[in-house]
């Protein structure tokens, strides 16, 4: 802001007179702008202090190392398979156990492996079991075990394509944000160049004096938009930079023109193909028959179960018993009657589960045709959006044109200036929102299908 002088030396004989010497003081007798103090960068926004650049590949490459719900993902698959391996290996192998004890007694007893008094007493013995019937709780445990990986598998692919989205949206946000600064520094400078102009036009005495002082009050806003948008890009590198794992700001690499282009799907082919393969629903379909599989294991807990069980043992009076070896092998049958309600409760909670999951699912169902259609529109307005953007930046770049032509000879107000001078920045401001608003449109609706809908898009 320019510094006010005296007004001493200014002052004219009469109130009017007055008033019109401090309006020409406050802005004939100012410093020049090219002999005030540049308005200061924020820190680590300068050329001098460089900071990591990324480019997109490799920003989500780095996403998916450090995103907490993707790493998640990536164990709840781990997870899933061990349990699907135990399910499997329940049909063919039987549980083992093996135990040994060493007994020392106060007095002499028979030892049941030397046949004689001791006091010692070794044993050893390995025992197997393998069920039978269970009635019908190991297909379930089968059937579940399989839902939850496939459940798993699609949650993978679903914080993957999340993880690439919110990448993108930080990747964007930077680049956005640097052209929004610079942005405001256009409208900086024409500010400052038409202040110049307004200055010789008030010295000439061809304008009055609230010309310059329009334009002073334009100027001083300009300058507040400046430093918004350069402390929005500097909060956007630090997102950026704590997505990708750095510990500070990191900036995004400028990438080339993008034109938006006519998506290769229909609305309704989209949606048909997110209820078919996108993560969202077949994570939520998978989930519903492991809950529908655990509700079957509950259930046969009404039913006989009938083991096959065999086990070998050695006692001695000393340790690795080897003086007798026995082996028993046999069948037991065990019916459940009463538990103290206890199977009943699971067997009620397990359906709640299930109709939660259900329930769940045709939720799902409902909200991804909505998120289809709200993210397909969101692509087709943002790309047409870019269409009239540019012709809104080429209409007020012309009127712009015309304003300050008009101005300089005296045949329109000041106010019409600022006016075209301020709807130029919003057109180009809108135009950077509008541009990468389709990139973020086309981002959100690929992560709904699960998919790139574009081969040159990069991959997750």
């Amino acid at each position: 802001m320019t510094r006010i002088a005296d007004r001493r030396g200014t002052v004219r004989r009469g109130p009017a007179a007055r008033g019109a010497g401090l309006l020409a003081a406050l802005v004939l007798l100012a410093p020049p702008l090219a002999g005030q103090e540049p308005v200061p960068a924020r820190a680590g926004v300068t050329e001098a202090d460089p900071i990591e650049t990324v480019t997109l590949e490799e920003a989500i490459r780095r996403a998916t190392s450090f995103d907490p719900v993707y790493i998640q993902a990536l164990g709840r698959i781990d997870n899933a398979e061990w349990a699907r391996t135990a399910a499997i290996t329940r049909f063919v192998l039987p549980s083992i156990q093996a135990t040994g004890s060493f007994t020392r007694f106060s007095s002499e007893s028979f030892n049941i492996g030397t046949a004689e008094l001791t006091s010692q007493l070794a044993t050893a013995s390995l025992q197997a079991t393998l069920p039978l019937f269970e009635g019908g709780g190991r297909f379930a445990e089968l059937g579940r075990s399989r839902a939850e990986l496939e459940a798993s598998e699609a949650g993978e692919v679903q914080a993957l394509y999340q993880t690439a989205l919110d990448t993108e949206t930080d990747f964007y946000g930077v680049l956005s944000g640097r052209e929004l600064v610079e942005v405001a520094r256009g409208r900086v400078r024409r500010a400052e160049e038409q202040l110049a102009v307004a200055r010789a036009r008030v010295t000439s005495g061809a304008a009055v004096q609230t010309d310059s002082l329009q334009l002073l009050l334009e100027l001083t806003r300009a300058r507040v938009d400046l430093l918004r948008e350069e402390s929005a890009l500097r909060v956007a590198q630090f997102q950026l930079g704590r997505r990708v794992g750095a510990p500070g700001p990191v900036d995004a690499a400028t990438r080339e023109a993008y034109v938006a282009r006519p998506l290769p799907v229909g609305e309704e082919e989209a949606i048909v193909e997110a209820l078919s393969t996108g993560p969202d629903y077949q994570t939520a379909a998978a989930e519903e028959r492991a809950a529908q599989s655990a509700l079957s294991i509950e259930r046969s807990a009404y039913l006989p179960q009938v083991n096959l069980s065999g086990q070998i043992s050695s006692f001695d009076d000393r340790l690795f018993p080897d003086a007798t070896v026995r082996s028993s092998a046999g069948i037991s049958v065990s019916i459940p009657v009463w538990n103290g309600a206890q199977r009943e409760i699971q067997i009620s909670q397990a359906r709640v589960a299930r109709d939660v999951a259900r329930a769940r699912r045709e939720d799902i169902e409902r909200g991804v045709r909505r998120d289809v259609v709200q993210a397909y529109s969101a692509y087709e307005t943002a790309r047409a959006s870019v269409e009239l953007s540019e012709q809104a930046v080429s209409v007020a770049t012309e009127n712009l044109r015309v304003q300050e032509s008009r101005y300089r000879g005296g045949a329109t107000t000041i106010l019409d200036l600022v006016t075209a001078q301020v709807d130029l920045a919003d057109a180009e401001a809108g135009l950077v929102q509008a541009r990468y608003a389709t990139r973020l449109a086309l981002a959100g609706l690929e992560a709904l299908l699960g998919r790139r809908l574009f081969p040159d898009r990069v991959e997750p």
